[in-house]
């Protein structure tokens, strides 16, 4: 008897503690994102500009290959890493070389914390790939609907202002969730081409992308939508998702972040867009 009713007291317990550790996980990558926010706006009043959403090799003075993952750093409190990558860059001959340079690959698989989701377990290192191992983000830029039209603040060479987000900051989207995908092929945080050679996938995405990349054949052409994915599913690196339950975490371009849950997929396009001219819902 007495084992039966600790067998039942331990299932009542479990989901409750569950319960309570995704909440603490979400509320932890919710505040991770703020700063985020809060750092793209310290980037902006120094720059004028928000950093590029991804460099691409029309740029090889630039730090081709990297994002805005890598500009945030000094604001991020992580001015030793940047201070890496630009000693890196400074001593590469061949920066449109993506492997070549050894500095870069130590870089490549420092794990960031700032950039992560506490709520997936699987990025707290780095995982092997050909040429190296390799760390990831779970925050992704938001290059408007797609790659194909870069409506949104972070796009491969975008250079957005503030005064450029007409639909207004507290109405557009600036950074989202989404896992590393399931072949850890996608989602690095430092250098990666992406899928197009634009970052697309990599570290920024579009809220409804396509998929144009003999890499992923077995997935759809899109366009993808907000919803629910899992870590094994391949095709998930197409659109933004969390290990959250109902929902994903997003900045906004005030510098807020707001829990969106999937029946948010309709109006995601009309906050992916900075200038867009469209109405958004109040209730979210």
């Amino acid at each position: 008897m007495v084992i039966a009713i600790i067998t039942l007291l331990l299932g009542l317990l479990l989901p409750a503690v569950q319960s309570v550790r995704a909440s603490a996980a979400r509320a932890d990558c919710s505040n991770r994102m703020r700063q985020i926010g809060l750092s793209q706006e310290q980037y902006h009043s120094a720059h004028g500009q928000l950093p590029p959403g991804f460099v691409s090799d029309t740029q090889p003075k630039n730090l081709p290959y990297t994002a805005w993952t890598a500009r945030l750093l000094p604001y991020l409190e992580q001015e030793g890493y940047w201070r890496a990558i630009e000693a890196a860059f400074a001593s590469d001959p061949k920066p449109l070389t993506f492997y070549g340079h050894p500095p870069h690959a130590g870089l490549l698989a420092t794990v960031v914390p700032a950039l992560l989701c506490p709520a997936d377990g699987r990025v707290s290192q780095p995982h092997p790939f050909d040429t190296g191992p390799a760390a990831f983000t779970s925050y992704l830029g938001v290059s408007g609907t797609s790659h194909l039209r870069k409506t949104g603040v972070l796009y491969a060479d975008s250079r957005t202002r503030w005064t450029d987000v007409t639909d207004g900051l507290s109405n557009t989207l600036l950074v989202g969730e989404r896992p590393p995908s399931a072949d850890f092929r996608l989602g690095w945080w430092y250098r990666g081409w992406g899928l197009y050679q634009d970052g697309t996938g990599e570290m920024i995405l579009g809220v409804q992308e396509r998929n144009f990349s003999s890499d992923y054949p077995d997935c759809s052409a899109g366009p993808f939508h907000f919803t629910a994915g899992r870590t094994t599913n391949e095709c998930d690196l197409f659109h933004f998702w969390s290990q959250h339950p109902g929902g994903a975490n997003f900045a906004f371009c005030d510098g807020s972040v707001r829990f969106l849950r999937y029946s948010a997929d309709a109006v995601l396009p009309a906050l992916a867009t900075r200038a867009g001219g469209e109405v958004v819902p109040g209730d979210l």
